[in-house]
């Protein structure tokens, strides 16, 4: 299922929501007033009921005679929905990066793109080295920004998955990009991780080479990588405010 656009009322009214739901105000089993919340929205009850259903398609609402519209269990939600991915990392800050969801995602990282890296070593085209080069020319210029260096990341990581011609595969990048788009503007954000661009050339010229076995090894070490820069962001996050972990010169 493709993104939900998030424009006009009835896309905040979507997103205001979801976030409660996720954030456990409206918490599972809830029953919800409509009458209330659509005075305190100040949105009609056919905008209200229409906002409703979008949730009620990602399985995270349901409506029953007589019980009304309520608040299904998580284990019926689709956790997998690129919305429902982005909308519980909103729910994240950088004083509490979500760890739990996080540790979940570099699981699920862990698994598909070394599989993914090694696929493409076998199949890449011209055209898919050819987005890989773009990708990793983005990510080593200097723009100053997190912005840049998060959309940077996603063009590698989406074009790596897209030379593997395997479409199932591919469409791992709407869970996959949430989740790293969120993992990258915390790290971006800091300042504090380590340059990019060796660690995603290795993997680039494993796949060049056609070389399954040090495309999949490449991969691996690029998310171990990953996961220091994570553990970077919490070190900053739990140190006092003027100091330094021990070790880290100023």
């Amino acid at each position: 299922m493709s993104p939900y656009a998030r424009r006009g009322v009835h896309g905040q009214t979507v997103e205001t929501l979801a976030r409660r739901v996720l954030s456990g105000e409206f918490p599972e089993g809830a029953t919800l007033d409509l009458v209330a919340l659509q005075s305190e929205l100040d949105v009609s009850l056919t905008a209200l009921r229409e906002s409703l259903k979008v949730l009620a398609a990602k399985g995270m609402v349901d409506a029953r005679q007589k019980r009304g519209t309520f608040v299904r269990a998580r284990s019926d939600w689709n956790l997998l929905d690129a919305d429902v991915l982005r909308w519980q990392f909103a729910e994240s800050t950088v004083s509490e990066p979500n760890g739990p969801l996080l540790h979940n995602l570099d699981e699920v990282r862990g698994i598909v793109e070394p599989a993914a890296a090694r696929l493409a070593a076998e199949r890449r085209t011209e055209e898919d080295l050819t987005a890989l080069d773009e990708a990793l020319a983005a990510m080593g210029e200097e723009e100053g920004t997190a912005h840049h260096a998060v959309e940077s990341d996603l063009a590698f990581h989406r074009a790596l998955l897209a030379a593997t011609h395997n479409e199932l595969l591919e469409r791992m990048e709407m869970v996959i990009e949430s989740g790293l788009a969120h993992r990258d503007r915390l790290v971006h954000s800091t300042g504090r991780a380590d340059d990019p661009v060796p660690s995603h050339r290795a993997v680039l010229e494993a796949v060049r080479a056609g070389d399954p076995p040090g495309a999949e090894h490449a991969m691996r070490a690029l998310l171990a990588q990953a996961l220091r820069d994570v553990d970077r962001v919490r070190d900053v996050v739990d140190t006092p405010d003027g100091e330094r972990p021990a070790g880290e010169e100023k």
